[in-house]
């Protein structure tokens, strides 16, 4: 067989996803300055009641909490009906943002290494303020000034085409338990000229943010889908792989040996949406039996899922320096985990097809653990793999850490995040809903929407190929 050699613009990525040095500003260098960025930026986040909320509002009508401008979001009731998984029907409450926001990097050559243009920037939700996201990070209701506050830096770059070049493009989805059909636009470009200068942004490689995403909640929800979809091409390689991050190397390229081919991926997959329904029917967010709505929080009776509270927020480095929204808090911490294993050579990723309420399209692909709504520790039914993955060895532990969900909507969520590689007798037997693909087999679904849910990319993003 003939080697497929990577594209220039695969290769530069994969350059930069090898150099965790870069040129302009060293990888520790980079913590001493999100510290000085989280001394000089104010922060303030208090909880307040619903009813001092200025601008936000129960609606009478539809029984959904709103803007008053009908933009940004709103938090609404949603009646759920499916034959996938252990409990046909319920009602929640959801994020319904229907508007598709920039989740922008720009990138620039320097040394002849690809450098991405990182923002130190503020969510109130976050766990540790400050942490690095992409370049532009903004909804619509934002960019387009409905809070009449100032534009977003850099973004004329992603809006004037004359200015740079498009090397990545793509709309993907949010979380599909919280946000009903959520997306962004994931997107980079690439600028030759300079731009004018920023304490709060720096250039860094790529293999440096993936260095900085072995630390707990350095790197932000936004900025690891952007770098999840970046494509390193397909080159056969002949040589064993010697560590784990050559085997992320060679799983992510390899084209060859998969488990099942790409073809047959998709008819598994298309079998399995053809096999399930999912209906979402609008409700009242006060008609739902097992939430109660107060002016302190929208809550579980039983304290369960997750809450939504009402906060005031003032961020002194912010296109709008003070401003009142729901966030949405978790209960506990929840777990996403992959399992891996090398079959014919080649590492696999074992992938399950998993329906959310808010999906656009019925499934996505999925870790082989996610549970971020439930109680892993004691859950209510039997998740499949979820004891092998606690009881996992130190040995077997190729990643563990925390990492923030997006924090301009969830307030002080983070999850533990996995990879474990599995023992040789671990079973490429598996159940009907779940499959194992490579790293090339899953790099080429991001390219397309709908099919990677955003835990998936998140901690796709995170693997090291140096």
């Amino acid at each position: 067989m003939t080697p497929t050699m990577p594209t220039a613009k695969e290769h530069r990525f994969l350059t930069s996803a090898l150099d965790e040095r870069g040129a302009l500003i060293s990888t520790e260098d980079v913590r001493a300055w999100l510290a000085s960025r989280n001394q000089e930026v104010k922060v303030r986040v208090t909880r307040i009641p619903l009813s001092q909320m200025r601008d936000w509002a129960l609606e009478e009508a539809s029984g959904r909490i709103r803007h008053a401008t009908g933009q940004f979001f709103s938090i609404d009731g949603i009646r759920v009906a499916t034959n996938w998984g252990h409990k046909p029907e319920w009602a929640q409450p959801i994020i319904n943002q229907p508007e598709i926001g920039f989740l922008g990097c720009i990138v620039r050559e320097f040394n002849g290494v690809l450098h991405f243009l990182i923002q130190a920037k503020v969510e109130p939700g976050n766990v540790n303020c400050v942490q690095l996201s992409p370049t532009l990070q903004a909804t619509k209701s934002n960019y387009t000034r409905v809070h009449q506050g100032k534009t977003p830096k850099y973004l004329d770059w992603f809006v004037d085409r004359s200015r740079s070049r498009v090397l990545l493009d793509q709309l993907q989805s949010e979380q599909g338990a919280r946000f009903l059909h959520k997306r962004n636009r994931n997107i980079i470009v690439e600028v030759e000229d300079d731009l004018p200068p920023d304490p709060d942004f720096a250039w860094l490689t790529l293999g440096q943010i993936k260095h900085l995403m072995a630390s707990d909640n350095l790197v932000n929800m936004d900025l690891r889908t952007v770098v999840s979809g970046i494509p390193f091409g397909q080159e056969e390689m002949a040589d064993a792989p010697r560590t784990f991050a050559e085997a992320m190397r060679q799983s992510a390229r390899e084209p060859r040996h998969p488990h099942l081919p790409f073809d047959d991926i998709i008819s598994w997959f298309t079998g399995q949406k053809v096999r399930y329904d999912l209906q979402i029917t609008p409700c009242d967010l006060r008609t739902i039996s097992d939430w109660e709505l107060t002016d302190d929080a929208l809550r579980h009776k039983d304290g369960r899922f997750f809450r939504a509270i009402w906060v005031d927020v003032e961020i002194s480095n912010r296109e709008v320096a003070h401003w009142q929204q729901p966030l949405i808090e978790p209960v506990r911490e929840g777990i996403i985990a992959f399992i891996v294993k090398p079959i014919r050579g080649i590492t696999h990723f074992l992938v399950q097809a998993k329906l959310e309420c808010g999906n656009f399209d019925i499934l996505e692909f999925a870790p082989t653990v996610q549970c971020i709504t439930g109680r892993y520790d004691k859950p209510e039914w039997d998740i499949p793999y979820l004891d092998y993955v606690l009881a996992a060895r130190a040995d077997q532990i190729r990643y563990d850490t925390r990492q923030s969900e997006e924090g301009g909507r969830f307030y002080h969520e983070q999850n533990r995040n996995l990879v474990i590689e599995a023992d040789e007798d671990f079973p490429v037997e598996c159940p009907e809903n779940y499959q194992w693909m490579t790293l090339n087999q899953l790099l080429t679904f991001a390219r397309f929407n709908n099919y990677l849910n955003i835990q998936t990319r998140s901690l796709l993003s995170t693997l090291r190929f140096a």
